[in-house]
């Protein structure tokens, strides 16, 4: 499903207050300290009219200009300024505690949302596109509330105010100041907001998405842009997505290039409206004093107007980009969630049983689609190990991930001790099930709160305990700061044996009664895989556990395997019964013996290579 997917309910502008008002009384108070400051911004241009009004009045005889009042109005306008500045700080400061609450309460909304949503989505999701929007989407909407909603109260307030005082003096200088006004926002409003302005928003945005998620692919695959001597144009995705983006990017500007020069232009010349207008009035009957007075004040004014008219042109703007960010978060919203069940079943037994099972990924194409599996049948029996083996693409791993509801079943049921899973609340299942992972993932954060990961209440004493049945506890201990030492992503400071041994000791620290074990020495050399070995033996004791092999001699010994092929269980049994069969497990376990004695010959010399 597309992120880009049109929520339902409000959009747009009003959906950027709905966010915003969640914290509506600060908001309120930063709109108030706004407008007063906007009113305080008018007294200087009223004082700028009533110097220069008692100047021409009295041009003729300086000595009689009255000082005091020049002094006067010069020092109100000092004074209205600087409690302007006062009255705006104030504003601001409201206006970002607000918005930096809003930004706290959004992002953990959507980290929890996305932890709620089946692994499906993530999987049809880049991590670029989910990064982009919780971090550029959800940071412009900071910008919004901090910034953009006291300026755009100040914004309107300020030439609502001057409008009004201008029509109250001379509605006719007025309307020629306020129709230019009128025709450029109508001018901008056409194109910014028409069909093809919100299409290049849009495209806008999927092409940013595309280049951060072709960004973090190239970042992660630097090894081999490093071995292959790749550069950024030869790593296609990437400078294609970099190319596009430029292009769209340029697009845009020329979409609202001419728009853009003739709103400028029109709204920083409004002088050359007013003054015509006001001197045909003016020669009508030149001996108006008031009227001359009336048009030196709009020619003070007018200038002032085109200020926060600008300002309204650029929130405008950036609204539309916002407006784009928030529509992809609320995309993320309208995601339903894994159903959490309305009376919820816990189970107290703890076999795993698949009956008529029955699943397919989600595709473009429905007559494309391929079944993952299909009437899937089996029992994993309570304290007892059942290994999963086939060739690649049989199905092993889908089994493994159906079983904590990564994604539900299409057909059929998933049941533990008799329970449907879909009857049991999410945690309790998350609860019931550990999984160790052929790929492991660690965290940027100590050694000591990965492995806390696997029960968040454990001492450091629990931890210590499922480090030394893991195995680990050794070559922690000699790290600089051992337990607390920091690793990043992906096991960045440790080696692959030495990560896998950190997510057993999880599992062993969690003590789940349901194992399900992906290949857990897949990449583990000989020294790690008996350390391994040794931690797995701690672990599985009397759970009930599922092993998806890779290496059949890791499961010789197992009670039952089930044998996969495209998606459908073909044979069932011990090592020694499947072996009689002469089958499929028979082909792969003599392929699997063969490639012990494989062999690298080079000239007359050989290579013994062991699989």
């Amino acid at each position: 499903m597309d992120t880009k997917k049109e929520p339902a309910g409000r959009t747009g502008f009003s959906r950027l207050m709905e966010i915003a008002g969640t914290k509506r009384g600060l908001l309120t108070l930063s709109g108030i300290l706004s407008v007063v400051s906007t009113v305080l911004q008018f007294i200087p241009f009223v004082a700028v009219y009533f110097i220069v009004a008692e100047l021409f009045r009295n041009a003729a005889s300086p000595a009689l200009i009255d000082y005091a009042v020049i002094r006067t109005w010069g020092l109100r306008a000092i004074i209205s300024l600087a409690a302007s500045l006062v009255f705006l700080y104030a504003s601001n400061m409201a206006s970002h505690i607000s918005a930096f609450n809003i930004l706290y309460e959004l992002r953990v909304k959507l980290a929890e949302h996305l932890a709620k949503l089946p692994l499906g989505y993530h999987t049809r999701q880049s991590t670029g596109t989910i990064k982009k929007i919780l971090e550029v989407s959800v940071e412009k909407i900071e910008n919004f509330v901090a910034h953009q909603i006291p300026d755009l109260v100040g914004a309107v307030a300020l030439p609502v105010i001057l409008l009004a005082a201008m029509f109250s003096l001379d509605w006719r200088l007025a309307l020629s100041c306020g129709v230019p006004i009128l025709f450029a926002f109508f001018l901008q409003s056409f194109v910014f907001l028409g069909k093809k302005g919100r299409q290049i928003y849009s495209q806008y945005h999927d092409s940013l998405e595309q280049m951060n998620a072709a960004g973090i692919e190239y970042v992660r695959g630097m090894p081999a842009v490093k071995v292959f001597g790749l550069s950024v144009r030869s790593f296609l995705s990437f400078h294609n997505a970099i190319i596009e983006y430029k292009d769209l990017a340029l697009m845009i500007t020329k979409c609202y290039k001419k728009s853009y020069v003739v709103f400028f232009v029109m709204l920083s010349s409004l002088l050359t409206f007013i003054l015509p207008v006001g001197l045909f009035i003016l020669s009508g009957n030149p001996e108006n004093q008031a009227f001359a007075f009336i048009l030196l004040l709009f020619l003070v004014l007018a200038p002032g107007l085109s200020v926060p008219v600008l300002k309204l042109l650029y929130v405008g703007g950036n609204m539309r980009n916002i407006s784009e960010g928030v529509e992809r978060i609320d995309a993320i919203f309208s995601q339903p969630p894994v159903k959490e069940p309305a009376v919820p079943v816990t189970p107290e037994k703890y076999p795993v049983r698949f009956d008529s099972v029955s699943f397919s990924y989600a595709g473009n194409d429905e007559a494309d689609r391929v079944e993952a599996l299909s009437d899937v049948s089996f029992t994993a029996e309570e304290k007892a190990i059942t290994a999963l083996v086939g060739p690649s693409g049989s199905g092993k791993s889908t089994v493994a991930n159906l079983i904590p509801r990564f994604w539900d079943v299409a057909s059929g049921a998933i049941r533990i001790g008799g329970v449907d899973i879909r009857d049991m609340k999410t945690e309790t299942l998350m609860d019931t099930v550990s999984f160790v992972f052929q790929d492991v993932h660690l965290f940027y954060d100590s050694i000591e709160e990965n492995i806390r990961m696997g029960r968040a209440s454990a001492g450091r004493e629990d931890v210590i305990a499922a480090a030394r049945a893991a195995c680990c506890h050794e070559f922690i201990e000699q790290l600089p700061q051992g337990y607390r030492t920091k690793i990043g992503e992906g096991g960045t400071y440790l080696s692959g044996g030495e990560a896998q041994r950190i997510s057993i000791a999880r599992a062993i620290l969690k003590n789940a009664p349901i194992l399900v074990l992906d290949e857990a020495t897949a990449y583990a050399d000989p020294e790690n895989e008996t350390k391994i070995q040794e931690a797995l033996g701690a672990l599985i004791k009397d759970k009930t556990v599922i092993i998806i092999a890779h290496r059949l001699s890791t499961i010789k010994n197992a009670g039952r395997i089930l044998v996969l092929n495209k998606g459908r269980i073909v044979e069932r049994g011990t090592h020694e019964e499947l072996l009689r069969k002469k089958e499929l497990y028979s082909r792969m376990w003599a392929a699997h013996i063969d490639a012990g004695a494989w062999t690298l010959n080079q000239g007359e010399k050989d290579m013994e290579v062991t699989a």
